[in-house]
């Protein structure tokens, strides 16, 4: 009983409670809509740089500018490589305030709004200063060229991880409005590949991000904090949870399904 309370104490998510939270939600959404803006001028106009200059560090010339003909796009001056980044940036917001006010059910208290909405703006832009300094950029490599390896396989893995998770959670949210499903665990679409697919699919976004800003070391470690966060914290949260609202459907969907994020690996 003393896991299973200090199990809940890290979640931040109320399971199985149905409440408004609207405060909370608007922070939420506010906080996310707010990061594109920061990441931009950081990507254009090297906002914070000083601070790395300060350590020694020194930062890349912005690059020539992307020409589209769209002038919405083009008027951002960006080039190719940063407006990727940038619209990286951009997905994940959107991505998660879908889910924010229309897939989620469970309550957003304020306090879960701003440690969720503050860590995403945190990586995010972590991710923006890497790429533009120097020493650390994917964008500095062996294949120097547009596009750089660190950006096709980021933005491979980007794509592929943030639907994967939109898909799914849109698959389990249609599931979970139709009262004759209530009481039942879904297992069936992308959840019958891994028993979390959300979650994995998380880390291959968020590892995907990572390697198109700072290359394959700040990817790896990227992946393995969200991989060993889920594995130890959210996956036992949510089995547990799960184990007791649905008792022998779960356990039988566990026997089925034998992989917890990553279909095929773990």
């Amino acid at each position: 009983m003393a896991d299973s309370g200090k199990n809940r104490k890290r979640d931040l998510i109320s399971r199985g409670q149905k409440f408004p939270t609207v405060l909370g939600r608007a922070l939420f959404v506010g906080l996310r809509a707010l990061d594109p803006f920061f990441q931009y001028s950081i990507l254009a106009h090297g906002v914070g740089a000083s601070v790395l200059h300060k350590v020694g560090l020194t930062t890349l010339p912005p690059g020539l500018p992307t020409q589209t003909g769209i002038s919405l796009i083009d008027g951002l001056q960006l080039s190719s490589y940063r407006l990727i980044l940038l619209s990286m940036a951009v997905g994940c917001m959107v991505k998660q305030n879908i889910w924010v006010t229309a897939i989620s059910g469970e309550p957003m208290p304020i306090p879960a709004a701003l440690a969720v909405g503050i860590f995403n703006t945190i990586f995010n832009s972590v991710n923006s200063y890497l790429f533009i300094c120097t020493q650390t950029s994917a964008s500095i490599s062996s294949d120097a060229s547009f596009p750089q390896i660190p950006l096709v396989v980021g933005s491979a893995m980007f794509t592929v991880g943030i639907l994967t998770e939109l898909i799914s959670e849109i698959q389990r949210a249609r599931f979970k409005k139709d009262p004759k499903n209530a009481g039942k665990p879904y297992t069936g679409g992308l959840w019958s590949l891994a028993r979390h697919i959300n979650y994995g699919a998380f880390t291959v976004w968020r590892a995907g991000y990572a390697i198109a800003s700072g290359g394959w070391t700040w990817g790896l470690v990227t992946g393995a904090f969200f991989f060993y966060d889920f594995a130890t914290r959210g996956v036992p949260i949510l089995d547990e949870y799960c184990t007791k609202r649905y008792g022998k459907d779960w356990i039988d969907f566990r026997a089925k399904v034998p992989y917890k994020l990553l279909p095929g690996i773990y």
